[in-house]
């Protein structure tokens, strides 16, 4: 199984436009149920039935995993064995029947809009490194932009006078996202500084660079979010996740309707988005029990 398990790897990169990070997810799935199946003595997907399925969700169950990874594995097994019978190596799905953990989604985490303050204006006055950074920051809060769609910037996508930038999220698909003044202004900052690092033939035309002139990586990303959480001396860690979280409270907080927050942060279905609805009614039940004299 084996190589059926490459040849859907393939086709899901090149039908679908699967980034890396879901591949090597959907391979490290599979690959663990294959070496379940082996220790079973099965090795040809129509042999696979559903009491193979069932202990091998029992026995990652014993492996004390959290109810999101154990969905996402079976949702990988699942998908694989839909595209066998898609292909006729198979004539009944063996996970027909079984049943998906519920996955509790949790409310996301974000800051409050004086944290956020304290986070931007956590870099040093000077230096390349240091404009880098805030235009970094101001650009994740700005735009609500993820880490992978951050450092994939090309200054090409960039339009600074319209404020607008164009990013590729998930599934590689493209969205526009808007630049307020203050991330506009720092990415100029940086762009035009004499001091920034000569990029290398593997960047590109990369916005965010390395002090070796290389495309900055989501790793060294989240570490510069890790410093200015320190400089900044907030209480609660941040992710460029939290600064993407905190984007979407705070429009919503202030009156954003749900679609175009949804449109924003480039999520293919507005259930995706709604959650911070919830966010922000959290707030108001907060107010209520702080404020109203019968709230308690």
């Amino acid at each position: 199984m084996g190589g059926a398990v490459d040849a859907f790897l393939a086709e899901l990169e090149a039908t679908r436009g699967a980034s890396p990070h879901t591949l090597r997810a959907y391979g490290g799935d599979l690959a663990e149920l294959l070496e379940h199946l082996a220790d079973l003595g099965v090795s040809e997907p129509k042999d696979v039935g559903p009491k193979h399925l069932k202990r091998w969700l029992a026995k990652l169950d014993g492996r004390d995993l959290g109810v999101s990874t154990i969905q996402r594995k079976l949702s990988s097994a699942r998908s694989f064995f839909r595209w066998l019978e898609r292909r006729g190596a198979i004539d009944v799905h063996p996970a027909t029947g079984l049943r998906q953990a519920r996955r509790t989604r949790p409310l996301p985490k974000h800051l409050s809009i004086d944290e956020v303050e304290r986070l931007l204006a956590s870099p040093p006055a000077e230096g390349v490194r240091a404009k880098r950074d805030r235009a970094l920051l101001e650009l994740l809060y700005s735009a609500g932009t993820r880490a992978a769609e951050t450092v994939g910037l090309d200054r090409a996508d960039l339009s600074l006078e319209q404020g607008l930038a164009r990013v590729r999220g998930k599934g590689r698909k493209e969205r526009l996202v808007a630049l307020g003044r203050f991330a506009r202004e720092a990415i100029a900052a940086y762009l035009v500084d004499p001091a920034r690092p000569r990029p290398t033939a593997a960047a590109g035309d990369a916005v965010f660079l390395n002090t070796r002139g290389g495309r900055l990586t989501t790793r060294s990303l989240q570490r510069m979010l890790e410093l200015a959480v320190r400089r900044a001396a907030l209480v609660r860690g941040a992710t460029p996740h939290t600064l993407r979280h905190s984007f979407a409270t705070h429009l919503l907080d202030r009156g954003a309707d749900l679609r175009s927050v949804q449109q924003l942060l480039g999520h293919a279905h507005l259930v995706t988005t709604q959650v911070y609805t919830h966010v922000s009614l959290e707030r108001l039940r907060q107010v209520i029990d702080d404020s109203h004299p019968r709230a308690r």
